[in-house]
């Protein structure tokens, strides 16, 4: 009876036993995932009072939903709506750098795809051991142009003598490596020093200067994720349209973006979502309400009183409905950016 039950007649299909079993694990796991959700939502109607007495879930039920923390994060009469600025600067933030990455990041992805690039590493070293020579020059109190024209002089001199001695070079594959490496530093670890270039810059607080980290961090990930789609797109088309006598700028517009738009909607969605909640480059970057974004404003509920459950539910959710409403819209364009390279010919 039970192997009748669990046996499946096809490969290809499941059987009774097994597609029961998978149904129910299949609700268990969307309850596990959706239950916060829901408790997130119920929290942000609660009154400071239903949330210390204890979990209540069922609204009328087990309390009276109120939108006391509504109003007082929208339209307090003393403080006003004070989510308006910090989700304005998270929307223009992100929005805005999520489309610079993905467009240097495609392009760069293009460009290590249909060309050849081999870089001699002294050229490399090089560079970096005058850019060295260059800050210290300036630290030291000589005059920045003056200091940019002795490294400039020096690197010309080392890279048409030293730097042509080494034999060793970085292609393609090792310069896209490299780039989907800098992901692995975590920003703590170089925050310090962004933040001091910046102070010296006068240019704390200020949502350009997050527009422009928030590229730096998120660029490898554009690169990375397109370089991946572009690989699928058969070069054999773009080989057509030149011998038809279309420039490469037509080849790009007519062909390559048509055939990449999966590919971009699904990377700036994954590039949005990363510079949206973005917390430890705004933390230290945004000194005042200026450049606040929503998830310092998150973390801002958290008073002498303890969290201020009910006002994080709330900023939450704001924070996440548009990121699901774009998920929805897009779902056409997401579905077919992931599953694109899942098989290779």
């Amino acid at each position: 009876m039970i192997k009748k039950y669990f046996g499946a007649a096809s490969p290809f299909r499941l059987s009774p036993g097994w597609m029961t079993t998978s149904y129910i694990l299949l609700i268990i796991w969307t309850i596990i995932v959706l239950f916060p959700l829901y408790w997130l939502l119920t929290t942000a109607f609660k009154s400071p009072g239903d949330v210390n007495d204890g979990p209540k879930f069922i609204p009328w039920v087990d309390y009276q939903p109120t939108l006391d923390a509504w109003n007082y994060l929208l339209a307090d009469p003393t403080s006003g709506n004070i989510v308006a600025r910090p989700y304005l600067n998270t929307f223009v933030v992100g929005t805005t750098s999520a489309f610079l990455s993905l467009l240097l990041g495609a392009s760069a992805a293009y460009a290590l795809l249909r060309f050849q690039y081999e870089i001699k590493v002294g050229y490399i070293v090089s560079f970096i051991i005058c850019l060295l020579l260059f800050i210290f020059l300036a630290a030291s109190g000589i005059p920045w142009f003056l200091a940019f024209a002795i490294a400039a002089v020096l690197l010309f001199v080392i890279t048409q003598t030293i730097g042509r001695r080494f034999r060793s070079k970085m292609k393609n594959s090792d310069i896209s490596f490299w780039l989907i490496s800098q992901r692995m530093l975590p920003p703590v670890a170089v925050i310090i020093p962004i933040y001091i270039m910046f102070q010296q810059l006068r240019m704390l607080d200020n949502p350009i200067t997050l527009i422009i980290c928030y590229c730096a961090v998120n660029f490898p990930l554009g690169v990375w994720f397109m370089r991946d789609y572009l690989e699928n797109i058969p070069i054999e088309l773009e080989e057509s349209a030149f011998i038809d006598g279309a420039s490469r700028y037509q080849v790009l517009a007519h062909i390559v973006l048509p055939l990449a738009a999966p590919g971009l909607v699904a990377t700036f969605l994954i590039i949005l979502v990363f510079a949206w909640n973005e917390y430890t480059l705004a933390l230290f970057l945004s000194a005042g309400v200026r450049s606040q974004t929503m998830p310092l404003l998150v973390t801002a509920q958290n008073a002498t009183r303890g969290p201020q459950w009910w006002n994080i539910s709330v900023l939450v959710l704001l924070m996440i409905l548009p990121l699901i409403g774009a998920a929805i819209a897009l779902e056409r364009f997401i579905a077919k950016g992931l599953l694109v390279g899942a098989v290779k010919s």
